[in-house]
């Protein structure tokens, strides 16, 4: 009982902190009030986040008469004055509720943290994305790469930040210190974007691997017994091989394109000799696509190839069979690669070819390819037995993609897949013909 009455007077601190710091005026008392929103936000438990974000969605929206009448006179006079009443009343106070929020001794890592908790009830309660939205507009300013750091992260960075790198590996798990130390050696680059209000925080990082040649296959890059490549001579290639992100707060908010960017071209000014920039990327979600049914969805262009695609899907669902037999079973029974007919393996990269270079347009497109694409990549090549661990095996029978950074054409290629044109060599051209 004691303990209900405690986390009900901290919630109704924490609300009345919430309306003192909305109402204050002046900016004497900003900082202790915002301070104060922060202390007393932390003493909540997990199952009162819900109760205060729905607080904040009940209390905190414009009122709807006012921004009507602004909306009536903005349209009936297009007016400079009208306009800039109309962006007064329209904007949520829940974002100026975060501004000075974000005045508080860590104002920034406090919104980010609510916005974690926030996205982890969002599900069980849709009418919150409201909240969300104002808290993601406010954090995609806040954290505008034009704000971050970029820095190398090598064996002499900080213990806490090489910490956060074995933590937050995403694509391909860090096995403790050795294996982290081989990814950090001279053929090795590791860069993150940092914010100055989270110092000692990787927002984000890459992985790169230093390289005489495109790599088709992931094990020499992550395998901590590897041996190093030592000669600056030998270095023709940068690999984009993993990026992962570090902070769950922050998801949707885009950083992990201009990082690439960022990397390359500081790259190519280090090692004048590398030349060709690419990705040795995973395809998640590649074989659940296939098991559906290999569904070509909305990305795919209405023209004349398209029975030609139709005719290679059907041919390469035919070859697989697994209306008779799922992936998962195919794969307890003993499936590998290397035992693969000629069959399985053209209708597997064929199915590749359509899925990445039709697919991924569309709002069921591949989000790694949506990534490297979006960003101006091209897609180069997909590579038969890339990835043979477990996961590797289950989500895309062990295949791998190289996506190309031409520096030239990024821009290009990028205006290209906004406009619904995926960018592929004549390689992958050839796996989706029938």
């Amino acid at each position: 009982m004691l303990e209900k009455l405690a986390k009900a007077r901290n919630l109704s601190k924490a609300n009345k902190a919430i309306n003192r710091l909305i109402s204050e005026r002046g900016e004497s008392n900003a900082v202790s009030m915002a301070d104060d929103v922060v202390n007393n936000y932390r003493k909540l438990s997990k199952d009162q986040h819900v109760q205060f974000f729905t607080f904040l969605f009940e209390r905190l929206n414009p009122q709807s008469e006012v921004v009507m009448k602004a909306a009536q006179n903005y349209a009936a006079e297009a007016s400079a004055r009208n306009y800039i009443q109309l962006q007064k009343v329209i904007e949520s106070p829940r974002q100026e509720l975060f501004r000075r929020l974000n005045r508080a001794s860590q104002g920034t890592a406090a919104v980010v943290q609510m916005r974690r908790d926030l996205l982890q009830v969002l599900d069980k309660k849709p009418e919150l994305a409201a909240v969300d939205f104002d808290m993601r507009h406010l954090l995609s300013s806040w954290f505008n790469p034009g704000f971050l750091k970029m820095h190398r992260v090598d064996w002499k960075s900080p213990a806490e930040v090489l910490e956060k790198l074995i933590q937050h590996e995403a694509v391909h798990a860090i096995d403790g210190w050795d294996d982290l130390r081989r990814r950090l050696q001279p053929d090795r680059r590791c860069f993150a974007f940092f914010h100055p209000q989270l110092p000692s925080e990787p927002l984000i990082f890459v992985e790169v691997a230093l390289l005489p040649e495109i790599p088709t296959v992931i094990t020499p890059l992550v395998d901590k017994k590897a041996e190093t490549v030592e000669q600056v001579s030998q270095y023709k290639v940068a690999v984009f091989y993993s990026i992962s992100n570090c902070e769950p707060g922050l998801r949707g908010v885009s950083m992990g394109n201009f990082l690439i960017k960022r990397v390359a071209e500081q790259l190519h000014a280090e090692f004048p000799g590398i030349k060709t920039f690419v990705t040795l990327s995973p395809i998640p979600g590649f074989m659940d696509w296939v098991a559906a049914g290999a569904n070509l969805g909305d990305g795919v262009p209405e023209d004349r190839l398209k029975p030609n695609l139709k005719l290679a899907r059907d041919q390469s669902l035919a070859v697989l069979k697994l209306e008779t037999q799922s992936w998962s079973e195919r794969l307890s029974g003993g499936w590998h690669p290397d035992q693969a007919t000629e069959k399985e393996k053209e209708a597997l990269l064929s199915l590749a070819g359509i899925y990445l270079g039709l697919a991924s347009t569309g709002r069921a497109g591949n989000p790694v390819a949506k990534f490297h694409l979006g960003n101006g990549a091209k897609l180069h090549l997909i590579n038969w037995a890339g990835d043979l661990s477990r996961k590797g095996l289950r989500q895309s029978a062990g295949l791998m993609v190289n996506y190309l950074y031409d520096l030239d054409n990024v821009e290009n290629n990028h205006e290209r897949f906004v406009n619904g044109q995926i960018v592929y060599s004549r390689a992958v051209g050839r796996l989706m013909q029938p």
